[in-house]
């Protein structure tokens, strides 16, 4: 299913044509639609908005499916509407409650909490720079990745085709690749045409100036329905409720805190949307348990199925299923 919208999130609430039917089977292959019409109602309070910000010649300004990662209100988008390369770059975002003020930089846009400031920095853990490093970016496609299939994980290709069985239920609607690294899944998901839109998000500058080069170099892939942001996973600049689909690939072990971003993930996910996630394994019910004590967490935080499914549930997602190979597994749950 191919869908092709300019910017499905920015339309005013008086051009949105509604749905003439609202009572639909939660099965319809219409619903991840009718779902994003949701996104565009919340949206549409630019029309409230342009009355008390003032305007320049050729620019609109609109409230933006992104949110403030500080207070989570709509960002005030200021020039080109749209979820690409260009218009994303083009544009300044402002959260109205906050004062804040978010921008591009090196073709990605920063919505970090700590964007902008000039004295103060956080030291991140060390599993965290390490993927800020130059080198580490620019050989995570280029030898890295292809030594997770001595643990068990299947090739991109694979992973992407199971994920894609999963997201299914999302086919038409935005989804966000959280830590994407140089973008290996969010290209593919954005060559798939099967989305509205997809938001490859990191918080490693090096990994997005990465994605954004293999980009640019792939004459097969339109930028007419991917943007690039750096955020944290722990405070995702989005609108609760305003995503449909989030992917992790090979992303669980690495973070500082997985409860805080399993929270963040379901927050922001709509209704019946779908998490799908890969990492390591700790250990599986097949390990010796004379070898587990080897296996136990060391720099990564490395998780067991059943630690994986519990911090699922406890964050408020259902309908929890996995595939494991080895030390890979590939999970999903849903938010109910």
């Amino acid at each position: 299913m191919v869908i092709m919208c300019s910017s499905p999130f920015l339309r005013p609430l008086h051009q949105v044509e509604f749905p003439k039917c609202p009572c639909l089977s939660t099965k319809s292959q219409f619903r991840p639609l009718l779902l994003r019409f949701k996104t565009t109602i919340r949206a549409s309070s630019a029309v409230v908005a342009e009355s008390d910000l003032s305007t320049q010649q050729n620019q609109a300004i609109e409230v933006d499916f992104f949110a403030c990662p500080i207070c989570y209100e709509p960002l005030i988008r200021k020039g080109p509407s749209g979820l690409n390369l260009s218009s994303i770059y083009r544009s300044g975002f402002k959260c109205k409650r906050c004062n804040k003020s978010y921008s591009s930089k090196d073709r990605y846009l920063d919505l970090t909490i700590t964007a902008a400031l000039r004295e103060y920095t956080e030291v991140q853990p060390s599993r965290t720079e390490l993927f800020r490093s130059p080198l580490v970016s620019f050989l995570y496609e280029r030898g890295w990745r292809q030594n997770f299939r001595q643990s068990g994980f299947p090739g991109p290709d694979e992973e992407f085709k199971m994920a894609q069985e999963y997201f299914e239920p999302a086919i038409g609607g935005l989804v966000v690749d959280v830590s994407c690294g140089s973008g290996l899944f969010s290209r593919k998901f954005a060559k798939s045409r099967a989305y509205s839109g997809v938001v490859a998000l990191d918080f490693s500058e090096n990994m997005l100036r990465q994605c954004y080069d293999f980009i640019k170099k792939d004459d097969t892939l339109s930028t007419a329905n991917i943007a690039l942001v750096r955020a944290d996973v722990s405070r995702l600049p989005f609108s609760s409720g305003s995503v449909d689909a989030v992917h992790a690939g090979a992303a669980l072990h690495c973070w500082p805190s997985p409860s805080n971003a399993v929270a963040e993930i379901t927050r922001i996910l709509r209704n019946g949307g779908i998490f799908v996630g890969t990492t390591f394994l700790r250990y599986t019910s097949s390990t010796p348990w004379i070898v587990r004590p080897f296996r136990e967490r060391t720099g990564y935080g490395y998780l067991t199925e059943e630690e994986i499914q519990d911090l699922c549930t406890s964050c408020g997602l259902t309908n929890y299923s996995s595939k494991i190979q080895q030390s890979f597994i590939m999970f999903t749950a849903q938010k109910p």
